[in-house]
């Protein structure tokens, strides 16, 4: 069986029970970094062999995984934080099981989309995920898509590029659309900024951004409707 097993976003006590009696009873632990997933496996005093599975060898590994899963070896899969799948590697291996019936079990746990969601005091209970925005080609666009999304929408984004994605979405959701970003998530220096677009835009010209971010963004309301959007080109 392959087991999915969702690892701490940051805080190492966030993991649950039977993902660690997993880690411990697998034959082989795929992780997308086995350096980071060393800290957390010699935390807990596992030991189980682990070899690299990451978005660089995933599809050269396909065959080799499923050749160990058909014959009958336990094998975890783990990215470096979260859930494997939610815009990390996993997706792969999962549809090569599902192919060769060979069984896929994915464990509850930990994933940043949701307690950010939560905590943003912005509706939660219908909302669209979005991972990553692409970095160049079709950003523009995937953002102008969304102008009338009534949905609350989470993105996920890195330090280098928040403050550009807050402006875009500006330009494009308007100055007055409710935000919350949520920075480095179960971490001693978690941190949730809440406000307009215009409002959270500026508090990061001015406070460097530091660390992984949540972003959850308000969806469309009825009051905005027949108002014209700026151009993505106003903020790159």
């Amino acid at each position: 069986m392959l087991y999915i097993i969702p690892t701490p976003i940051g805080n190492l006590e966030d993991i649950t029970l039977r993902a660690l009696r997993i880690l411990k009873e697998s034959s082989l632990v795929l992780a997308e970094d086995t350096r980071t997933t060393r800290v957390l496996l010699d935390h807990y005093d596992i030991h189980t062999h682990m070899e690299s599975y990451h978005k660089y060898n995933e599809h050269g590994k396909l065959a080799y995984v499923a050749d160990r899963l058909q014959a009958g070896e336990t094998v975890a899969l783990v990215s470096d934080a979260g859930t494997p799948g939610i815009s990390d590697p996993g997706f792969l291996v999962v549809r090569e099981c599902v192919r060769q019936g060979i069984e896929v079990e994915c464990l509850p746990g930990p994933t940043a989309a949701i307690p950010a969601l939560v905590v943003s005091g912005i509706p939660c209970d219908r909302f669209v995920f979005e991972g990553f925005l692409p970095q160049k080609k079709g950003r523009s666009t995937r953002i102008a898509s969304l102008a009338e999304e009534k949905r609350s929408m989470v993105f996920y984004e890195s330090p280098y590029r928040v403050l550009k994605t807050l402006e875009q979405l500006m330009a494009v959701l308007g100055s007055h659309r409710q935000v919350a970003v949520c920075r480095e998530l179960t971490k001693v220096h978690e941190e949730i900024v809440r406000g307009t677009l215009e409002e959270v835009v500026s508090h990061f010209r001015t406070h460097a951004p530091r660390g992984e971010f949540v972003i959850v963004v308000e969806g469309s309301t009825s009051s905005e409707k027949g108002k014209m959007h700026h151009s993505l080109d106003d903020a790159e």
